[in-house]
This record gives structure tokens, C-alpha cells and sequence, in this order.
């Protein structure tokens, strides 16, 4: 989707479109940073994940919407609803984004460019809102297509250009290469795909890590990944960004309460215990840390996760700190193994934790 949290408030209220807005912050510049934002903001350099100080900054006339979730995720669904009209396949990234795998579709349309198209005269006919679509033979490339003529884009790259597309790629555009391992790859004199792929496998791990493994085959379109309709959870969470710095212990602590509320509630929904409790702190100048503590047994006891959590905010708190995030989740899922033990007259079955 296109700018979506933005061009959903711009569908639904008439006085925001065309200006230039952003979804979270304030207009203060404390205790927020940008969500997403209108094209309009963007031409004046604001952009997602922004601080709210900044954006107003670039942008004088920057409108700040207080985010409506709930609504996204209602619209979200309706766009869904139109993908499943064409296939079953279809692996949700986030909100405002998915994988499709359209080899064999419901309609029998045959062609993943008509499908697309279809797709994206629905989403504008039935919800006013415009989506870009990317097509190619896998994720990566079909990924990089969908970002390259935003808004309203269509790009398609079948498999003849694949080779050539991919070595014209600059670096930075690369899907899972962000800015630091941009920066690198640049200093090292590897601006595009046909620079990554002079490098051996070897040496792209050497450089790079794990993930050089990966670059040696997306640099030639080898992208095996399957469209995976449903994914084994690792971790289930919630986080919250705060209108305004928190700088009180209690203030914290309320939240924290919420937030083990919700994660409690999404753990017995998916019938999950986990062992692990994780805090997520983010400070006002964007630091971030992370703090856990492991269970001997897993648990989805909401007290018992509030005050875990509270536990690992106090190891770190200190006076004069200034919070903008706090997130808590819990991970390391153990599910029990059944073990049947068959006795001369009676079989039973123990649970082995």
C-alpha cells in the first residue's frame, strides 16, 4: 500500500488531502516519531520512523494525526479479502503489505500481470486507496519491484531481464540491506549488484556475515523462498510510542500493566506458554535496549508477567531518564512432548515438560 496509515486519514477526512501529513508525533516534537506520511510531507524530506522534531522542521506546514489502528488493521483486512478472491497463498508481511503466489488462481486469469492489475483497480474502486505492485519469478525481485515507482506503481520483471536488473541495482535498494551495511558495502567500492556479484560466497560471508550467504544468490536471482500462508511464532509482544516522554517510574510501570495485558491475551488466543520475558526500552534520543529474564517453566500469567517486566525496567531506570517506547514480549516457546508408555494391562500417556 501506498503511504497507507496517511492515505487511509486522507480517504477519511477531506480536510487532509493534499497536505502534507504525518501519522504519529506532535507537533511539540516530543515523545514521537513518524509512523508514515503523506507524499506531500515527503517531498520536503520527511519520512517514516523520523522524529517529529525534525519533520517539523523540514516541513512547517506538517499536519500531525494521531494514529487510529484499529482502523488500519480493519482496512488491512479488506484488502486482504481481495487478495484471497484470487489465491490462497498469500503471506501477510504487515499491514500495508503481503506476498502473493498467483501460479494457480481461483479465477483461472493465467496471467500475474492481469491479476495485479486487477488487484489494484479493486483496492482503489472499492476502498479509494492505491497499492503498488511488484511481479516477478520470486520474493526478492517481486519485493524490489513493488518499491521502485511508488505511488500507484507497477513494475514487472520477468526472468529474461532478471540477470541485468539485479546487477543495475544500487546496493541501497537491496531488500535486507539497510543503511549501516549500505554504507559499508559503498566504502568498499560495491555500489551495485554487478559489484556484489564479482565476490565469492565465501568472501561475502567473510564480509558481511550470515547474511553474505544470502546476497551471493538474490545478486543472481536465486530466491527459493516459498509464499508461506502461516509462520511458527517466535515471539509474541506488544509496544506502545508515547505522545510524550515518560520520565516517572509510575507512569512506566501503568504501562507496562497494558502492554503485559495485551501479550497475555495473545498468548492464550494462540494456546502459547513461554520462558522468556523480554523489555524494550527507547529513550528520547532514540537509544534502544533490550532486557530478559528466562522461567524455568513457561508461563502466560499475566501477574506474573507485568511483574517480571517491571523487575528488568528497574534494573535500568534511573533518575531523569526520558522513555518514548516500552515494549515487552515473550519468546522461547516450549511446547510439551507426549510420551506413551505401554505397561503389561494399561497404556497412559505422561506430558514431558
Amino acid at each position: 500500500m501506498d503511504a497507507f496509515y496517511a492515505s487511509v486519514e486522507q480517504r477519511d477526512f477531506p480536510q487532509y488531502r493534499g497536505k502534507p501529513i504525518a501519522v504519529g508525533g506532535s507537533p511539540q516534537g516530543r515523545g514521537g516519531v513518524v509512523a508514515t506520511c503523506s507524499y506531500e510531507a515527503r517531498k520536503f524530506g520527511v519520512r517514516s520512523a523520523m522524529s517529529s522534531k525534525v519533520a517539523a522542521r523540514l516541513c512547517k506546514d506538517l499536519i500531525f494525526v494521531y494514529p487510529r489502528f484499529e482502523v488500519y488493521k480493519q482496512v488491512s483486512q479488506q484488502i486482504r479479502a481481495i487478495f484471497y478472491r484470487y489465491t490462497d497463498l498469500v503471506e501477510p508481511l504487515s499491514l500495508d503489505e503481503a506476498y502473493l503466489d498467483v501460479t494457480t488462481d481461483h479465477l483461472g486469469i493465467g496471467s500475474a500481470l492481469e491479476i495485479a492489475r486487477q488487484i489494484k483497480r479493486a483496492i482503489r474502486e472499492e476502498l479509494q486507496l492505491t497499492a503498488s505492485a511488484g511481479v516477478s519469478v520470486n520474493k526478492f525481485a517481486a519485493k524490489v519491484a513493488s518499491d521502485l515507482h511508488k505511488p500507484n506503481g507497477f513494475t514487472f520483471i520477468g526472468p529474461s531481464r532478471l540477470a541485468a536488473f539485479i546487477e543495475q541495482l544500487p546496493v541501497e535498494k537491496f531488500y535486507g540491506v539497510g543503511k549501516v551495511t549500505a554504507a559499508r558495502m559503498k566504502q568498499m567500492g560495491l555500489h551495485t549488484g554487478a559489484d556484489l556479484k564479482r565476490l565469492t560466497e565465501a568472501e561475502l560471508i567473510k564480509y558481511f556475515g550470515k547474511p553474505g550467504k544470502f546476497y551471493y544468490h538474490i545478486v543472481r536471482g536465486q530466491d527459493d523462498r516459498p509464499v508461506r500462508t502461516e509462520r511458527e511464532a517466535k515471539s509474541v509482544g506488544a509496544e506502545d510510542t508515547f505522545p510524550f516522554d515518560l520520565t516517572e517510574r509510575h507512569q512506566m510501570y501503568e504501562e507496562l500493566e497494558k502492554l503485559a495485558a495485551i501479550v497475555q491475551h495473545r498468548l492464550a488466543r494462540h494456546q502459547l506458554k513461554g520462558r522468556t520475558i523480554t523489555l524494550k526500552v527507547k529513550y528520547h534520543d532514540f537509544r534502544q535496549i533490550t532486557r530478559s529474564h528466562s522461567l524455568a517453566d513457561g508461563t502466560n500469567d499475566v501477574e506474573l508477567i507485568e511483574s517480571t517486566a517491571k523487575k528488568l525496567l528497574d534494573s535500568t531506570f534511573s533518575m531523569g531518564q526520558q522513555v518514548r517506547l516500552l515494549g515487552i514480549s515473550v519468546s522461547n516457546f516450549h511446547e510439551p512432548r507426549v510420551l506413551t508408555i505401554i505397561t503389561h494391562a494399561d497404556e497412559h500417556q505422561l506430558k514431558l515438560f
